[in-house]
């Protein structure tokens, strides 16, 4: 029974922290929601501009997927700039400057950019050279040794 017990209070002093952590992060919907813009074709570039750009607190979304309130910040900025007339590259360009080219989704290659364009491709080139160093060590060092003698 103190088992029981003792289970149950560990469970309790695990369990309530990580439920009240949990319920802290979450925000309310209403704070993410974005008023679409009337004309069609407005709304339609800024969807388009949306997918376009990534949610710089989500990092791995863009910021049409991502329920961030950043990211609803940024979507109603997209409308503010579209309405005021701005094309699509200098919306591109206000986000740029205020986050980096990180913000991208497909940013440009230049040298700011070089390491996560070609750093994945040189990761796995170094890859392949250790395993490859590694058979063939393991192949010389099984030439070089006695065959076993049978009885």
């Amino acid at each position: 029974m103190r088992a029981i017990a003792r289970l149950l209070v560990l469970f309790l002093v695990l369990a309530v922290p990580l439920g009240v952590a949990h319920g802290q992060g979450q925000q309310p919907l209403q704070d993410t929601f974005v008023a679409p813009l009337a004309d069609p074709a407005l709304e339609a570039r800024a969807k388009a501009l949306q997918r376009e750009l990534r949610c710089v607190v989500c990092q791995g979304q863009s910021i049409d997927e991502s329920n961030a309130p950043l990211a609803a910040d940024m979507r109603r900025l997209i409308r503010e700039q579209i309405e005021q007339g701005k094309s699509d590259d200098e919306v591109k360009d206000f986000f740029v400057v205020r986050y980096g080219t990180f913000v991208l989704m497909n940013p440009p290659v230049d040298s700011d950019t070089y390491l996560l364009w070609f750093g994945p491709l040189v990761l796995v080139l170094i890859g392949g050279a250790v395993i490859g160093m590694t058979i063939m060590r393991a192949r010389r060092r099984l030439a070089t040794e006695p065959a076993p003698e049978d009885p």
